[in-house]
């Protein structure tokens, strides 16, 4: 069995929690996973299946929680507080407090963003990145968000519509529409089913999600309403992969516009698989990310 080690690290004043696990028996040709989770904040829980890596592959994976979420929250802050640069200062940060100066990357969803946002500034150190259902342009996400919205019963449509209208997502049709859409294209399930590790993740969103996303998937208000990052991709030079669903709200067609533009980049496309397809097609995503990441050790 593997061991788990926790740990803080200081960041600006505060604690960000970090979470190490360690093969019995580690590979020394193997390099560590470090992996970067979603929201902004959304905690690093929902993907501790990565953690198997440390069993099947002998590998050490290593995750955090970003400052202002989790095991990392901090108190209030106001807007300005929260840029790309927090996060991307951050992420190096990290690196350098555990000794991770020779890595391989995984960022799922916004985790994605942030690690295209510092490969593109100092790639230093990562030999490989797995960009897990990540957008270069988040219009082409709410596009293709809205477009799948239009296969839902008319009155979830409705009811959301409503929702974006007034700002209200609390009533009893918007929250079962919510969760429709989210059993089909985020989760993989109904929100009374959710996984453990994943209910965790989400008892643990911090406000920096209301101030860089918004009120919801279908509609961005905050900070990131304009993330575009379609020409500064085309620099990447870390061998790279995409990993996304065919069910997934990272449609095939949002993941193309970044594997197009990101040199050499490959893509792994699981069928029938969500935006957190680690939690309904574990194995396909253990051996697509290991069998990527070790042509890179």
């Amino acid at each position: 069995m593997s061991e788990i080690k926790e740990t803080y690290v200081d960041y600006l004043g505060y604690k960000t929690y970090c979470k190490i696990v360690t093969p019995d028996n580690p590979d020394p040709a193997k390099k560590p996973l470090l992996v970067l989770h979603g929201g902004p904040g959304d905690c690093h829980n929902y993907l501790l299946t990565y953690a198997k890596l440390a069993d099947r592959a002998n590998r050490q994976v290593v995750f955090y929680d970003q400052i202002g979420c989790g095991k990392s929250a901090i108190p209030h802050q106001e807007d300005d507080f929260y840029t790309y640069d927090l996060w991307a200062d951050e992420f190096y940060t990290v690196r350098e407090a555990l000794g991770l100066d020779d890595i391989h990357l995984f960022g799922n969803s916004w985790g994605g963003m942030l690690g295209m946002y510092c490969m593109m500034k100092d790639d230093a150190g990562v030999n490989s990145f797995v960009i897990n259902s990540s957008p270069v342009r988040i219009q082409t996400w709410l596009d293709e968000a809205n477009r799948l919205l239009k296969y839902m019963p008319q009155d979830m449509q409705e009811a959301l519509a409503e929702a974006e209208r007034t700002g209200n997502y609390e009533t009893p049709e918007a929250k079962e529409a919510a969760d429709e859409y989210y059993k089909r294209h985020v989760v993989g399930f109904y929100e009374k089913d959710y996984p453990q590790f994943v209910t965790d993740s989400f008892a643990g969103v911090g406000e920096c999600y209301m101030v860089m996303q918004g009120a919801s998937e279908f509609v961005v208000t905050g900070k990131m309403k304009d993330w575009d990052i379609r020409e500064g991709v085309k620099s990447i030079k870390v061998p790279c992969m995409a990993l996304s669903g065919t069910d997934d709200e990272g449609t095939p067609y949002t993941i193309k516009e970044g594997v197009d533009l990101i040199p050499g980049c490959e893509w792994a496309l699981i069928q029938g698989a969500p935006h957190i397809a680690n939690a309904t097609h574990p194995d396909e995503c253990l051996a697509a990310v290991e069998g990527f990441i070790c042509k890179f050790d």
